[in-house]
């Protein structure tokens, strides 16, 4: 069984990295989420989540955090190797369940991908 953790080394976490999927990465979005893909050198998968203060307090804009983590967590598959993905939530976003957010992101990571 493999291990379906998130680890460190698969968060982007540096601001000039971000900056570059913002600028080099394929946009996509949905009601909710936009999903900015590119790919890195590194060969491994990594995410980068996004949510403005305009979404909400910080146990909401949290809690969104945690719902995109777990959701790459559990979907690695879906991503291809050497990809960096942020999400970003957009300023409107309601508070989803889990399975609406879920479902949401599968329809945006599933679509054909143009990188």
């Amino acid at each position: 069984m493999k291990k379906q953790s998130y680890r460190k080394l698969e968060r982007v976490n540096n601001t000039s990295r971000y900056r570059a999927i913002y600028q080099q990465g394929v946009w996509k979005a949905s009601r909710n989420f936009t999903t900015i893909t590119c790919h890195n050198n590194q060969g491994i998968k990594r995410l980068g989540v996004t949510v403005s203060k305009k979404a909400g307090n910080a146990v909401r804009r949290n809690r969104i955090k945690r719902l995109v983590k777990e959701f790459f967590r559990l979907n690695k598959a879906l991503f291809p190797d050497g990809c960096d993905v942020v999400v970003m939530a957009k300023k409107n976003i309601p508070l989803l369940a889990y399975h609406e957010a879920c479902a949401e992101l599968m329809e945006l990571f599933t679509r054909k991908a143009k990188i």
